[in-house]
């Protein structure tokens, strides 16, 4: 649970009721979860969970369905699954909506580490950004765990990949994965190469630098806003490029739309990982009891990968 808003301490153990599965929902039993910057936004006070969702941080997990409620066809208790979540993840059992489930395609520790970064990848890069066989995607945040995902799914789908990253050892990492080029963004400007597609986490700071290297009808996809919210469009250079700029976030989705792109990763992404093509990219396993030291991990910002919490 948050105590309050603040720094890593405030994340504390307690003993909560257990969750009772509502029309269209399971319960898992949490086997484990992962850390991501949104939980580090909803620690701080800036990133509160969507109406009616948990308020223990958490957005994604793997475990065992424990109970089924009413309305929920083709799960079975003892399901080894991965879920989706709007909150919850970080507790021994969390209640989800049916169609945010996902079975595990991998070890089931390591399924925790990737419902949010395929979900995330497959939703903005593919069905959003539309991504085809041949073109240019530029990954901003090449070692995070969007990123890790990011490259080897282009890959996969036969896609030439570029990463940004903040040092060499993270842009030698992201070549490993599969990147076929990487740019550490403290020594180069990344917007003098050209992409098809942009995956953006930084938002406002890189807005002009990412116009500047879309190629002719090119697609931009925000993600994130670590450098800032509000910054300037040229629209005449977009208009020249005929190129676009969209936004979206996973978390605030509804229900049915979340279900949506659950069912694409599990037939499209699930098999890569079953057959060898991805893998999962884990940085460090934690106790779940020391949430804060995972916290602390993913903001030092030397992680590749993910950054897991075990029960």
């Amino acid at each position: 649970m948050i105590s309050a808003p603040g720094g890593p301490d405030v994340l504390t153990w307690q003993e909560v009721p257990d969750p009772v599965p509502g029309r269209g929902e399971v319960v898992v039993d949490v086997v484990a979860s992962a850390v991501n910057r949104a939980d580090l936004l909803q620690r701080q006070g800036f990133y509160p969970p969507p109406k009616g969702a948990s308020e223990i941080p958490g957005m994604e997990c793997s475990g065992i369905i424990s109970e089924l409620g009413p309305g929920v066809d083709g799960l079975r208790v003892g399901d080894e699954v991965t879920a989706l979540l709007a909150g919850g993840g970080y507790a021994e059992r969390v209640a989800v909506p049916w169609q945010q489930i996902m079975p595990a395609p991998v070890e089931l520790a390591d399924a925790a580490s990737l419902p949010e970064v395929a979900c995330t990848v497959w939703a903005n890069v593919f069905m959003t950004a539309r991504l085809r066989k041949g073109e240019t995607l530029l990954i901003h945040g090449g070692a995070s765990g969007i990123g890790t995902m990011a490259i080897q799914l282009a890959k996969a789908y036969g896609s030439r990949v570029i990463v940004t990253a903040g040092s060499a050892e993270k842009i030698a990492r992201c070549l490993e994965l599969g990147a076929d080029e990487g740019i550490n963004y403290r020594e180069e400007d990344f917007s003098t190469r050209r992409a098809d597609v942009i995956l953006d986490i930084i938002g406002a700071k890189y807005l002009k630098q990412n116009v500047d290297a879309l190629n002719t009808g090119g697609r931009l996809v925000v993600i994130g806003m670590q450098g800032g919210a509000v910054g300037e469009l040229d629209l005449g250079k977009l208009l020249g490029k005929r190129a676009s700029v969209s936004a979206a976030g996973l978390r605030g989705r509804p229900v049915d739309e979340k279900g949506v792109i659950c069912r694409g990763v599990a037939d499209n992404v699930w098999p890569l990982l079953q057959a060898g093509a991805i893998k999962p990219v884990i940085h460090a396993r934690i106790p779940m009891e020391h949430a804060a030291d995972a916290h602390r991990m993913l903001e030092d910002g030397d992680h590749v990968g993910k950054i897991l919490l075990v029960s």
